[in-house]
């Protein structure tokens, strides 16, 4: 289980930087938007499987979701109705949830602006949904071609959102730390005059494509 202080490093590290060091796995589409772009997020998955245009498992969730969980839902992209909204975002804080990942849509995108809680969805829609079709709690789901199981940590901010697998959070905070050393390094070096191609070691690519 990753601590309290790790999953602040993956927070800070943020989406982009951790994908890259864990081997540029584990990035959700770019149709997964925070609603709001200032607000970073990462937590433990408690993962929630629901039908489409029906958000029962929604209520369920908060009342079983510990603090510092990160609500990861599969509403299986359905976009014409939106299962979350201004209610249940005041609900998750009281319980103290981190935020929300939705393969869906939610409403009241103002209001839970106002609020300060992180949701990140594939969009908004005004439409309401039913409360009467079970689903399942703490079970593996997917987001496109990412496997997401219960506990993985949840890494989101403006660029998009990352999953880290639970049991290697210890490699990918170390492999994140070593790129942003390295990228520090080539930030100074552009500074002091040095070119990206350089860096990076495209001079022979440039010139095998004829472009010197």
């Amino acid at each position: 289980m990753a601590t309290k202080d790790q999953i602040k490093q993956l927070r800070d590290l943020g989406a982009a930087t951790v994908y890259e060091a864990q081997g540029a796995k584990g990035a959700l589409d770019q149709g997964i938007k925070p609603i709001d772009p200032t607000l970073r997020l990462a937590g433990p998955a408690l993962t929630v499987d629901c039908r489409p245009a029906d958000n029962l498992m929604l209520h369920y969730a908060v009342q079983k979701a510990a603090p510092g969980d990160v609500l990861v839902v599969d509403a299986k992209g359905f976009m014409e109705a939106g299962p979350w909204g201004d209610v249940l975002t005041i609900q998750a804080m009281k319980v103290g949830i981190a935020g929300l990942v939705i393969n869906g849509c939610v409403r009241d995108a103002n209001l839970i602006i106002d609020l300060g809680f992180p949701v990140f969805c594939r969009g908004l829609s005004i439409k309401g949904t039913g409360k009467n079709q079970p689903g399942r709690l703490n079970v593996p789901i997917t987001f496109g071609d990412v496997l997401i199981h219960p506990g993985d940590i949840i890494v989101g901010d403006r660029d998009g959102v990352v999953v880290v697998p639970r049991d290697e959070v210890a490699s990918a905070i170390s492999s994140s730390l070593a790129r942003e050393e390295k990228e520090a390094g080539q930030r100074k070096a552009i500074e002091q005059g040095a070119m990206t191609a350089e860096l990076l070691n495209l001079t022979d690519t440039l010139k095998r494509f004829g472009l010197v």
